[in-house]
């Protein structure tokens, strides 16, 4: 990838298509944040992550795509061109896009970029470090690839709470099938349900395929990620111990483990020094939670090894959840260590602010119209013909009606419906998310990070808000919920916009277990709120609408 430096006459023109956003002009480059630019062509090609040939999507012919390494508060501006024969978009899964809705990459908030065309998504990784990966949202594209790391780096001056590593290293993992992702998304409109995943993929291949190549006595940086379609995934390397360190931008209490489990849609960083006797080691992952266990291994290679891995992989853990429970709530803040900022993770008190609302969150199966359906609070949602925010934006009747979802468990059939739901800017949050299934869950909120103050199996009450960590709870972006279980996150409504409530589950994704939160002010200020972008796509209702000048 190449980074370009704005500098002289181009410089000039390139911030003038960010001001956009910033409202200032080009005279003032050198004070704004530095950018890095990404051109990207999204295409099909023959990919083998299970050793047979299936059809990928590639950004510049690669499976996985490019790693993004940024550092905290840059502008990164990508280029997509879509040469695929349908639309196509890509989301940032954990980015937050402060005060930016419109280019989160999810159809709610973003016109589909047409076949043989171009996007140029300009967002600010503002305020944030951290281990993140994006994807292709629309339709069941993320079956076919399309995703790839992301990295924020801390600025140089901001202290990290370790030393460097001497190597750092992404490692995408997930469950995945052999059967074309066109032809499950066929079963899925028919409203039938997919049968259990073939396989693992470690970095786009299959078993011992992806190797990891490390010196000596030196520690290194691992980034995990879950970018599966449904499954949870335990991480573990023969004969190595693993320091957790980050969660989803969080510097956590440095833990020492043997095993870690990786549920869909979350990040982890842990540190690895190689220690062991020089030769070839097993990475493994397995599924968790499932009758029919899924194993893959990649390689831990020493660069003077001469002898490959022996033996056999390290087990999993046990099929319990209580003991991925435990190491759940084991995962905490480190109250002293700087995030992004210089001043300390643990000085903002999330336990002493007054709650708002309490808003409880069951998920449900069902059929409609006898076909396969998934909701939430009853709701299941269906994509309305232009993206909510532009509907919002312009003011469009008839797309959405705020308040279509309860923010209490309704107990009534499932129904489908566009639904978003309304919240206050700045009010302070407590969603519980109830899972009554006997299913693993895992639950993304676009636009924030959250704290993640309880988790328990049973049902939740009020009586349950006495087990909650008011100290030291992680604050990530996608949360796990137990079969049977509860878990219950803290949030501070400070991000204006639309934003995607979603199961990382994906097929149940795909037949509406989501939603949109409508966080809101009546205040119209770029304080709060970029607007528009002159380069927004117009699609639905929304098509021919006056581009902001």
């Amino acid at each position: 990838m190449r980074l370009l430096w704005e500098n002289g006459r181009r410089g000039c023109w390139l911030f003038a298509v960010v001001a956009l956003y910033m409202q200032t002009v080009c005279r003032v480059v050198v004070a704004e944040d530095p950018y890095r630019y990404f051109d990207w062509r999204i295409s099909y090609g023959d990919i083998y992550p299970l050793g047979v040939r299936q059809q990928g999507i590639l950004i510049n012919g690669k499976f996985p795509g490019p790693d993004i390494i940024s550092v905290t508060n840059d502008n990164l501006i990508i280029n997509v061109h879509n040469d695929l024969p349908e639309p196509f978009l890509l989301t940032w899964n954990g980015l937050q896009q402060r005060k930016n809705s419109f280019e989160d990459g999810v159809y709610g908030t973003t016109c589909p970029i047409p076949p043989g065309k171009n996007f140029t998504y300009i967002m600010q990784v503002k305020d944030q470090i951290g281990s993140f990966f994006y994807f292709p949202s629309l339709k069941f594209h993320k079956a076919a690839g399309g995703f790839g790391g992301i990295r924020i780096l801390s600025r140089p001056r901001i202290p990290v709470p370790f030393p460097e590593p001497a190597g750092d290293f992404t490692i995408l993992i997930g469950d995945w099938y052999k059967t074309n992702h066109k032809a499950l998304q066929t079963i899925l409109d028919r409203g039938k349900m997919l049968k259990f995943p073939d396989g693992i993929q470690i970095n786009g291949l299959g078993r011992d395929g992806a190797k990891f190549t490390v010196e000596s006595g030196k520690t290194y940086r691992l980034r995990i990620s879950n970018v599966g379609l449904q499954n949870s995934l335990n991480f573990r390397i023969q004969g190595h111990k693993m320091k957790l360190v980050e969660v989803e931008g969080t510097h956590t209490i440095q833990t020492t483990l043997s095993s870690l489990d990786v549920h869909v849609g979350q990040s982890y960083s842990v540190l690895v020094t190689a220690d062991q006797p020089a030769q070839d080691y097993y990475i493994a992952i397995s599924s968790r939670f499932t009758t029919q266990i899924l194993n893959s291994t990649a390689i831990l290679h020493y660069s003077n090894s001469r002898k490959p891995v022996s033996g056999p992989p390290p087990p999993g853990p046990t099929t319990g959840i209580s003991w991925s429970l435990n190491q759940a709530r084991s995962i905490r803040t480190n109250l002293t260590a700087s995030g992004p900022r210089p001043n300390p993770q643990g000085s903002y008190h999330y336990g002493q602010i007054n709650v708002t609302r309490t808003i409880r969150l069951a998920n449900s199966a069902g059929l409609v119209d006898r076909k396969q359906r998934y909701a939430v609070n009853g709701v299941s949602f269906i994509p309305a013909d232009t993206p909510l925010k532009l509907a919002d934006y312009y003011n469009i009747t008839g797309v959405f009606e705020v308040g279509s979802i309860a923010d209490q468990p309704t107990g009534r059939h499932i129904h489908l419906d566009t639904a978003v739901m309304g919240a206050d800017y700045r009010a302070f949050v407590e969603i519980v998310f109830e899972n009554r299934e006997n299913i693993m869950q895992s639950w993304h909120l676009d636009g924030y990070s959250f704290f993640v103050v309880g988790m328990d199996k049973g049902r939740w009450s009020p009586e349950s808000k006495k087990q909650y960590n008011l100290i030291d709870a992680v604050s990530r972006c996608t949360t796990q919920v137990y079969p049977r279980s509860w878990t219950a996150i803290y949030i501070p409504l400070d991000n204006v916009g639309m934003w995607n409530l979603r199961t990382q589950f994906w097929a149940r994704q795909y037949l509406g277990q989501q939603f949109y939160l409508r966080v809101y002010t009546p205040v119209q200020s770029y304080r709060d709120e970029y607007p528009i972008p002159k380069n927004a796509l117009h699609c639905g209702k929304a098509r021919g609408r006056a581009i902001r000048t």
